[in-house]
């Protein structure tokens, strides 16, 4: 018996003419709760005994429960607060991600969920889930319930009565939307039930034909015949003995493709399938989508050949967009109207989508986006942080020149600067890497991770090894760094450094090359590159070996950089060589440079893992 069965069965399809709407308006009568058959129809037929869905109410419970919840006061960030304990330990028996696996699980299932805490109007303590056919909705006569009763074998253990004015309760009902029901979800699987039943029963017919040896059925033809010519007849031991023998002999997988001997009248004939009728995988393949479509689950991460997505990342991050993402939104909301309130302050709950890894691709993108528009004067660093959801800075209002990123309306100021001011040694030669100290402080911040946000140095702290950030003053604001001290940070930076002392990390004559045309470039014609790309020249040239930190950095400029070499100038043949960004890219290398960086990130990365 299919679900759809189930649900028809004693329950006419011809509508009483006699009987009552049940809405008319805003008014509802009184109002029967019918989710207890449907949920144990659900949970048997649909996920217990369908692996498609299974599958998909594991993928999404298992992927939503996982993302991190973080509880913010105003617009901080909190590390420790009784509502994150809560969220972490909801109850003794669950932690939070079994919380919420089986919270969106029974979503998913019934099409509603029942969360229910401790306290009525205090700040709880703990957590629970109730069964959603434990639940029965009492109405009244408006389209808030009356209260929400929890029922085990028909008998009433608790009631949750629901304020009228603001609808709240002890016990928090998430539905998903049903159009023809007040109170209780729509689950998805009602809306597969038809595929669902297709794919269990084409499921059942192969288990059929695997148990009997994959052999079609066939009859045999008695046509014997007695002294006068006429035709006779099987008695009723003949029969049997005949169906005992066949079955005996010829049927199951290890008499499969056994041949069969028939004496006297006996004509055996095949009533086989065609292949065609016999390839259920299709028929199942078919069902499959439709379930998975129902759930916003792509096929392909079911394991159905689909061509709607062209790799399996891609289909990873539709289910993260289209279904995870906004079930995600939608608990973060009643969590934030049904429980964050019970606490003092101004308190919120907030789930860290930028902690999925599933969409580290499209913040990738997002962030190289937003990068060119700060280096190409199109929009400011503020904007750019404001995309990237990051806190302003100071003096991030003002649009950068894309040459050598010096704010507008100060670029004349700042080549006076370095006209006016440019030391040299005793020979006469610039020296760059006094103007590079001169402009940023120490010469070692250019080594160092400096971050403007405390969030990105916490990160990074995870990273190398250590907890917390510290702080330091750089060009008359406050930025941060991983690690509590600056000495734990320069330790862990020098281990690091150690354990890849074997590492050749000297730059190659044709970097070297490179670095001295770019340095001459810039004397020159008075443009291209940074005061920092000015400095990593004059590293290069001097032939030291650099810091495993060094070659990071430099692979990155050249990564982000790389779409500069498509400009106007940057090759011989073109007006205005060698422009700004072929100045800077001779600065730090050049090909050989870009080249050589790849390598050794390559090393390094091995290295330490």
């Amino acid at each position: 018996m299919g679900i759809l069965d189930r649900f028809r069965k004693g329950k006419s399809r011809i509508p009483n003419k006699k009987q009552a709407p049940q809405v008319l308006f805003n008014k509802v009568q009184d109002y029967q709760g019918r989710s207890n058959r449907k949920y144990k129809d659900y949970a048997k037929e649909g996920y217990q005994e369908n692996a498609i869905c299974y599958k998909c109410v594991s993928m999404i419970a298992n992927n939503a429960s996982a993302v991190k919840i973080d509880v913010y006061s105003g617009d901080k960030k909190l590390d420790n607060h009784p509502l994150i304990a809560l969220l972490r330990r909801p109850n003794p028996l669950q932690s939070g991600v079994e919380y919420f696996h089986s919270l969106i699980s029974y979503l998913l299932i019934s099409g509603n969920s029942y969360m229910l805490r401790d306290k009525e109007t205090t700040a709880p303590t703990e957590l629970y889930l109730l069964r959603p056919d434990r639940i029965e909705i009492k109405a009244g006569t408006s389209m808030i319930p009356n209260s929400y009763c929890y029922k085990i074998n028909n008998k009433v253990i608790s009631e949750y009565p629901v304020d009228k004015l603001t609808g709240q309760s002890q016990l928090k009902h998430i539905k998903l939307w049903n159009p023809l029901d007040d109170f209780y979800g729509l689950s998805p699987i009602m809306a597969g039930a038809y595929n669902i039943d297709q794919h269990n029963l084409a499921g059942l017919h192969n288990v059929g034909l695997l148990k009997n040896g994959c052999t079609p059925s066939a009859m045999l033809k008695f046509q014997p015949k007695d002294e006068t010519g006429m035709t006779a007849s099987l008695t009723d031991d003949q029969r049997a003995q005949v169906l005992d023998d066949l079955e005996y002999r010829f049927k199951g997988s290890s008499n499969s493709g056994r041949p069969m001997l028939l004496e006297g009248d006996f004509d055996y004939v095949q009533m086989g399938l065609n292949p065609k009728d016999m390839d259920f995988l299709e028929l199942m393949n078919m069902s499959a989508r439709e379930i998975a479509l129902c759930f916003g689950v792509p096929a392909q991460l079911v394991g159905i050949a689909d061509q709607t997505y062209a790799n399996v990342a891609e289909a990873r991050l539709s289910l993260y967009e289209e279904t995870i993402i906004p079930l995600l939104d939608r608990l973060e909301s009643d969590l934030n109207e049904w429980l964050a309130p019970l606490y003092e302050g101004d308190l919120y709950v907030k789930y860290d989508i930028d902690s999925i890894p599933a969409m580290a691709e499209k913040r990738r993108k997002v962030y190289e986006n937003v990068s060119q528009g700060v280096d190409k004067g199109i929009i400011t660093r503020n904007e750019a942080r404001e995309k990237l959801g990051l806190e302003a800075i100071d003096g991030g209002d003002t649009l950068l020149v894309p040459s050598n990123l010096f704010p507008i309306g100060e670029v004349d100021m700042q080549i006076d600067a370095q006209d006016n001011a440019k030391p040299v040694d005793a020979e006469g030669n610039e020296k760059y890497e006094e103007q590079f100290e001169s402009a940023y402080g120490e010469k070692a911040m250019l080594e160092q991770d400096v971050y403007d946000n405390e969030k990105e140095a916490k990160a990074r702290a995870k990273e190398i090894g250590c907890i917390g950030t510290h702080t330091m003053q750089k060009d008359g604001k406050t930025v941060y760094m991983p690690c509590f001290s600056h000495a734990e940070y320069d330790k862990l930076v020098a281990e690091s450094e150690k354990a890849l002392d074997d590492l050749d990390l000297t730059a190659t004559e044709g970097m070297k090359k490179e670095a001295r045309r770019g340095l001459d470039w810039r004397k020159k014609f008075n443009r291209g590159g940074t005061l920092i790309g000015v400095a990593r020249a004059n590293q290069i040239v001097s032939g030291e070996r650099m810091s495993p930190s060094t070659v990071l950095r430099m692979f990155s400029f050249f990564s982000r950089h790389e779409v500069d070499k498509q400009g106007q100038g940057f090759k011989p043949s073109q007006k205005g060589y060698p422009s700004a960004g072929r100045i800077a890219w001779a600065l730090w290398g050049g090909d050989s440079g870009f080249s050589w960086s790849r390598q050794k990130r390559n090393q390094i990365m091995a290295e330490r893992e």
